[in-house]
């Protein structure tokens, strides 16, 4: 039997332009909405990542954040 689709938490996020525009593309794509699509993304966040790739891209994203934030 599946799981009942419920949202349980909402929360404030701050995302820059680019990662919000992708949220949204590939809500679209998939015919979620954005909360859908973040729900789906992190249920199944082992299974749609690559570690290698996944810490890679993290080092970066820090290394850049701070003047990011200015």
């Amino acid at each position: 039997m599946p799981k009942r689709f419920r949202m349980t938490r909402r929360f404030p996020v701050s995302m820059t332009e680019d990662g919000y525009r992708r949220l949204r593309s590939f809500a679209r794509e998939a015919g979620l909405d954005e909360g859908e699509a973040l729900s789906f993304l992190f249920e199944n966040f082992n299974s749609v990542t690559d570690e290698e790739k996944l810490t890679h891209r993290l080092r970066l994203f820090n290394s850049e954040l701070a003047q990011r934030k200015r």
